[in-house]
């Protein structure tokens, strides 16, 4: 059984900022004391004159509970013999005005399912894990050269069964689990799953850092979801957010009668454009309990990373504000030091505690290194999700294919800085809510253009370095935008354009699995070589993909409009012949079947900067995907070069 006595050293190092795994002191733990069993209470309040327990074991009456002042900083403590697994209690603070506050514990490990807002006494000890092979797997791989193909799921609305009733996380850890292994994913990101008041926040505003949410059931349920994924192979991200909290009066906000979590001056603590607050990261309490939290869900919990939201919130002490409430630095400048400092130490512990752990950073702001080391002067993370690349793609995907000519740069800018940091490519809920259409939807054209659009884009998608995410939904052509109080449009299936959508995205998966080029060289430069990227009258794309191995690669071709292109010359790096692996165009996708079947072999024609060339058939807004099947050598010669 962990300590979880308090001693000198945890609070000496809570008060200063480095006690990592505070949650195994604060909060409550089934504990011995003096011979007898019962849970040890203990909760930072240093503004408050008393604390007292409340709960199903005292009728909600602290008179008989206080608890007991052990740090000069405001940590107090109580153990109360005889309390069973999964009473309920809150804390009733005396604030030093002589109010009354009833406080949910920061530290719970469980929650009261809403509408209930009290905590839950509750040991996380006791499951056994079967996920020793995966672990033992991540602990020696690096990310960076393996797949990672990401879906990005909801758990309130991925399913739901009758009614409003939500699937729970054994029942996830079943239909969920085999959906993404037989879809062709790596990992699942679950958007945050800390305890929550409000359905319609999707976790993003929480009260309870340390609860998983109670919706789906119990934190060991969850357990078994982590573990499922882990023996099926694949990994689990969760969305964190230590930008922000909610202002919920059980919650954090003014926890002892004063601001505490929050900054004490209301002008840096209000995030207005959300209606919440920011942590106040100059507190060295409030940075061992967040650091902590990151910890914890990989201690606890075995999740393989997280992925930190709106970090350009953090980043900036104005971030979201109208100019006339814009405050400064002690330097002057518009820079959260405070905020900046706890990133790059949450990162270096996190490393130094899960070496290949997962730390994506979801920023919208050019701030640079993002993903650098932080002995390099970086933010520490080691991925960082490339918005500019999902808002060019998007803005240029909107556009009517005869005007996209006009647009050209948004498909090649991104490569002015791809390999500035370990990107991940997104496609995420965000960009599907408040009225922005699902991802079919923005497509322009008729019906069958719109599909053809999205696979494009998809294709496109996948042959671009960086990792990869889809929200779920997008792999069938959800119509209707993401509808956070219902479920997936699952009977889509039944139409043929939606089902074909579908084969679509789980054969262009198994291809991203099975081909190194596709990811193996993802962050460095020799693994994407340009063929042709300058055809924007005809809006047409062409590039070379590399593995490690010179003669592993793939010749990646993408038509943005709805014209075929019979014989269509692009440049290839091999003299020999070549397959067609994978076409868009494919009549099971829902395709028009130009497709290049047989042998290509090459001409001794000179063409796009290589020795040698191939005619193909380019199909109506389509990606094709070329490979090697014979090479017999490296042309030097050639009757002619494009100019």
């Amino acid at each position: 059984m962990m300590s979880v006595i308090p001693g000198p050293e945890d609070l000496y190092l809570f008060h200063e900022g480095n006690l990592f795994r505070s949650y195994r002191v604060l909060g409550a733990h089934f504990t011995e004391h003096e011979g007898t069993l019962g849970v040890r209470f203990t909760v930072w309040a240093p503004h408050a004159r008393e604390v007292r327990l409340i709960g199903d074991f005292n009728f909600w009456n602290g008179s008989q509970h206080v608890l007991r002042k052990i740090s000069t900083w405001g940590v107090w403590s109580l153990f109360v013999p005889d309390v069973k697994e999964g009473e309920y209690y809150k804390y009733e603070i005396v604030t030093s005005h002589g109010t009354l506050v009833w406080k949910a514990d920061p530290y719970a490990f469980y929650s009261e399912l809403k509408p209930g807002t009290a905590s839950r006494v509750y040991s996380l000890e006791g499951y056994e894990w079967q996920d020793q092979a995966w672990q033992e797997q991540a602990a020696r791989q690096t990310p960076y050269d393996k797949p990672m193909n990401i879906y990005e799921v909801h758990a309130g609305t991925w399913k739901k069964k009758t009614g409003d009733e939500y699937y729970t996380y054994r029942e996830l850890a079943d239909e969920l689990v085999d959906y993404v292994v037989h879809m062709g994913y790596t990992h699942i990101e679950l958007m945050p799953l800390a305890e929550h008041p409000y359905d319609r926040s999707w976790g993003y505003q929480a009260t309870g850092y340390y609860s998983v949410t109670s919706r789906f059931g119990t934190p060991k349920d969850f357990m078994y979801f982590v573990d499922r994924c882990h023996q099926n192979g694949i990994g689990v991200i969760m969305d964190w957010v230590p930008g922000h909290f909610v202002k919920d009066d059980h919650g954090l906000r003014h926890f002892d009668g004063q601001p505490l979590f929050e900054y004490n001056d209301p002008a840096q603590a209000e995030k207005e454009q959300w209606g919440t607050l920011s942590f106040d990261f100059s507190k060295p309490e409030v940075v061992s309990f967040l650091i902590s939290n990151a910890l914890f869900w990989m201690d606890m919990f075995h999740i393989d990373g997280l992925r930190v939201d709106a970090v350009a919130s953090l980043l900036y002490l104005n971030f979201g504000k109208p100019r006339e409430k814009w405050v400064k630095n002690a330097r002057g400048g518009d820079e959260n030091l405070e905020a900046i400092e706890f990133l790059k130490k949450l990162n270096v512990t996190v490393f130094s505690n899960y070496p290949h752990a997962l730390m994506m950073a979801e920023d919208s702001s050019d701030w640079p290194l993002v993903t650098a080391p932080v002995h390099d002067g970086g933010l520490g993370f080691n991925y960082k999700w490339n918005m500019g690349w999902m808002n060019d793609m998007l803005r240029y995907m909107e556009t009517d294919p005869y005007f996209r000519k006009g647009r050209h740069n948004l498909l090649t800018f991104s490569f002015m800085y791809t390999y500035s940091e370990n990107y991940v490519l997104p496609l995420s809920h965000d960009e599907v809510v408040h009225g922005k259409k699902s991802l079919l939807n923005k497509m322009p054209g008729d019906y069958w253009q719109k599909f053809a659009n999205l696979r494009v884009l998809y294709g496109y998608m996948m042959g671009h370095p960086g990792k990869k995410l889809l929200f779920m939904g997008g792999e069938f052509g959800q119509f209707d935008e993401w509808k956070d109080l219902e479920d997936l449009d699952w009977e889509m299936l039944g139409y043929d354009s939606h089902r074909g959508m579908h084969q679509y995205v789980h054969d262009l998966n198994r291809l991203y699995l099975q081909e190194k080029s596709l990811w193996e060289l993802d962050h460095r430069p020799e693994g994407f070589t340009w063929i042709d990227p300058h055809d924007r009258n005809q809006s047409i794309v062409s590039f070379i993909r590399q593995s490690n191995d010179p003669k592993d690669f793939l010749i990646i071709v993408c038509n943005f409009t709805p014209v075929t292109h019979a014989k269509y010359r692009i440049g290839v790096p091999f003299a020999g012949e070549y397959s067609e692996l994978f076409n868009s165009d494919t009549p099971v996708y829902g395709g028009s079947g130009q497709l290049n079947t047989g042998k290509l072999k090459t001409e001794n024609v000179t063409w796009h900067f290589q020795p040698c060339s191939l005619h193909i058939t380019i199909p109506p807004l389509a990606t094709v995907v070329l490979k090697p099947v014979k090479i017999r050598r490296k042309a030097t010669t050639g009757k002619r070069e494009r100019g």
